[in-house]
């Protein structure tokens, strides 16, 4: 399962990715500890793209997910930044600054591509099935 959204550059893009990404992965039948996971990360990836990038050439950003076997990569693509980003050490009165520090603690991993005038900020996360056998999904059918 993958799936790429072209997203206008504006906040309201977030709550739409972080739902589009919640009903993939339940119709796939992941854990649900794990989609919630999988939203967070992608919430504070494309914040910090909307907060600190530019857009694609196209005004627009991309947010993508692929799913393979027990994990999904989750990534966002814009037009890039003056600084590379890279996970803050805020202090505790820091209102910011935590976003890629909790992508880094949720994620199994997670870095940075270039391709041009385009970063991409991906991260891959654990992502198993909610029951085993594939239950889960064929209850959702049968209901």
């Amino acid at each position: 399962m993958s799936s790429v959204v072209l997203l206008p550059y504006a906040p309201s893009s977030v709550a739409v990715a972080r739902q589009r990404l919640s009903t993939d992965l339940q119709d796939c039948g992941v854990f649900a500890t794990a989609i919630d996971d999988a939203v967070l990360v992608v919430s504070e990836l494309l914040s910090n793209a909307l907060r600190h990038a530019h857009p694609l050439p196209s005004g627009m950003i991309r947010v993508a997910w692929l799913r393979s076997d027990e994990h999904i990569e989750v990534a966002v693509s814009d037009g890039g930044a003056a600084t590379e980003p890279r996970a803050g050490r805020p202090t505790l009165s820091s209102l910011g600054g935590r976003g890629l520090g909790i992508v880094e603690y949720v994620a199994e991993s997670w870095g940075v591509r270039h391709d041009g005038d385009i970063t991409t900020v991906w991260a891959i996360l654990h992502a198993p099935n909610g029951l085993m056998n594939g239950q889960v999904h064929a209850l959702r059918e049968a209901g």
